[in-house]
């Protein structure tokens, strides 16, 4: 099945319920404050690009950039409908958003993800693409709960 990725609809009825998904399933990973999932409303924020990716009609994953400084973002919002993993779209989304962010001049990308077993695939994902562990950055601190990785696009 082929996958469309196009910028978010935030007037698509669909994306509240998709993230609330999201959410739903990184919350029994973690505790509260260590839970760094962004809402919709924080995904409407200035500079902030989303996307989705639609497979037939529904809503098969979404993937953000937020800007942390200048030429350097964060990756946000990494999620595959549970219905269609293992189908490369994770992937897909990922190389997405790293030819954006390339084009605009963007010179590193960085990321937050689970330090827990549910999020080892993600952070296989991140590894084959480049990203390598390095220090919390931007507002994050040392958490046992999380692992931060980075990617230089130069």
């Amino acid at each position: 099945m082929t996958m469309i990725i196009r910028r978010a609809d935030f007037t698509d009825p669909r994306l509240p319920a998709f993230l609330a998904a999201h959410h739903s399933d990184l919350a029994p990973q973690s505790p509260p404050e260590s839970q760094h999932a962004w809402g919709i409303e924080a995904l409407k924020r200035p500079g902030v690009r989303l996307w989705v990716g639609q497979s037939a009609d529904q809503l098969a994953a979404t993937c953000a950039l937020a800007p942390l400084e200048p030429g350097h973002e964060e990756l946000k919002s990494m999620r595959t409908h549970p219905g269609v993993r293992g189908r490369g779209y994770a992937s897909r989304m990922l190389a997405h958003a790293i030819e954006d962010a390339s084009k605009r001049g963007i010179t590193r990308i960085s990321l937050e993800t689970g330090s827990a077993e549910f999020f080892a695939a993600a952070r296989r994902l991140y590894a084959v693409n480049g990203f390598e562990p390095c220090a919390p950055f931007g507002s994050y601190g040392e958490d046992p709960y999380s692992n931060y990785m980075t990617r230089s696009l130069t």
